[in-house]
């Protein structure tokens, strides 16, 4: 399905929304991808665009500030029955997410190197301890608003991905670079 367009937003106001555990396999996380940008615009929200179908949502707040996360959290308990966490990037984080990206240069399969969406900046306090801990081959390299975390075997056998959910209690949320650079684009076509 093709993106919906509406008027063009500046990144100031651009967002991102990573919806935690959405249309995982073989368990009851569907959404659908046009139910959640029915619900972003009926908030209120302009330029509501999604990505692939596991919970990304692009979209420009305007002048509907406030908390954000909050009128997302409730609408989607409220509206769509889902209680999964939520994390709001500002289109400036997404940008330096992966612009500052300490671990590129390494990752030779983009889908194992991911970046960790943190609930709050603090919460990169809850991953410092893993630091000390030797990881190799896998690494963890800590941002200012997300971790990134280079899985040498795959997602699937990362001891080093476990012990980082662990660490956030699954507050924060996971995408691969791939994905981020893609999120990152669409908001840079949004300021443009």
């Amino acid at each position: 399905m093709a993106p919906r367009r509406t008027r063009s937003a500046g990144l100031a106001t651009s967002r991102v929304a990573l919806l935690r555990g959405v249309n995982l396999m073989g368990k009851s996380t569907r959404v659908s991808m046009s139910d959640l940008r029915d619900l972003f615009e009926g908030l209120g929200f302009r330029d509501v665009r999604t990505l692939l179908n596991s919970g990304n949502v692009v979209f420009s707040v305007g002048n509907k500030g406030g908390d954000v996360l909050g009128r997302i959290e409730k609408a989607l308990a409220a509206r769509l029955g889902r209680t999964s966490p939520v994390i709001v990037l500002t289109g400036d984080e997404v940008v330096a997410a992966v612009e500052g990206n300490p671990l590129g240069k390494e990752a030779d399969n983009p889908s194992w190197l991911l970046v960790v969406a943190l609930k709050s900046p603090a919460d990169a306090a809850r991953l410092k301890p893993l630091l000390k801990e030797r990881w190799a081959p896998e690494k963890l390299a800590i941002g200012k608003r997300v971790a990134y975390v280079w899985c040498a075997k795959g997602v699937a056998e990362s001891e080093l991905w476990t012990a980082v959910d662990r660490a956030l209690e699954k507050t924060g949320t996971a995408r691969n670079i791939a994905t981020m650079t893609k999120l990152m684009a669409m908001v840079q076509a949004e300021a443009s």
